[in-house]
């Protein structure tokens, strides 16, 4: 039986692209970079911030460093502007305590970064664990942060549910030996979900709750 669920958060929980484009973009602007659409960045975002960056220089990766730093200092005053939750997810969260599920969410986002959206966008509801990056730990889709979160709360990965919208998060929930859940209402397809193993497929939040009561 689970006695837990892990979210993504970026294109999981809520749709931060318009604020990660903003803010990269100013980035960019700043260091006389040539900016993107916002729907490119769909296919930039999901493996760190730092990836990010790599991908926004494009073959400028001798400013990247400094496209990095300027994107930090932005985005941490402005990730919380254009972002939202997506529909159905507040009532999501709270069906899933009701039922006595641990919730977590363990995303590439810098720490503080994560913490500041989610004490923004789920004030009233108390996550069993909230983790980003942090310094010495590979960020996904290498497991040891997810694993860590669940070693912290005596959980085994069997019994955890791993929710998230890339390949990036399919891969890390099936390394961590957790039961995947892959999202069709964030930032990639379907397509890409189920090459990259994804158990199940959730196309509106109520489908999470279909699928975790049956099993």
């Amino acid at each position: 039986m689970k006695k837990a669920i892990m979210f993504d958060l970026d294109g999981t929980l809520i749709n931060s692209l318009p604020d990660i484009a903003h803010a990269m973009n100013h980035a960019l602007a700043e260091n006389e970079l040539p900016i993107h659409d916002v729907d490119k960045y769909r296919y930039m975002v999901g493996d760190g911030v730092i990836n990010l960056a790599k991908r926004a220089v494009c073959e400028t990766q001798d400013r990247m460093e400094q496209v990095l730093g300027c994107y930090r200092a932005y985005y941490a005053l402005n990730c919380a502007v254009r972002t939202h939750p997506y529909d159905g997810i507040r009532e999501l969260l709270h069906t899933l305590r009701q039922t006595g599920m641990k919730v977590f969410v363990f995303s590439n986002k810098d720490q503080q970064d994560v913490e500041t959206v989610c004490a923004h966008y789920f004030p009233d509801f108390a996550f069993d664990a909230v983790r980003g990056r942090v310094d010495g730990v590979p960020v996904k889709p290498a497991p040891d942060g997810a694993l860590a979160i669940l070693r912290a709360h005596g959980i085994d990965p069997a019994a955890c549910w791993y929710v998230g919208d890339t390949n990036t998060d399919m891969r890390c929930g099936n390394a961590a030996c957790m039961e995947t859940i892959g999202v069709t209402w964030g930032f990639r397809d379907e397509q890409e979900l189920i090459e990259c193993g994804a158990k199940h497929i959730a196309k509106a939040p109520c489908d999470i709750l279909t699928i975790v009561s049956e099993k």
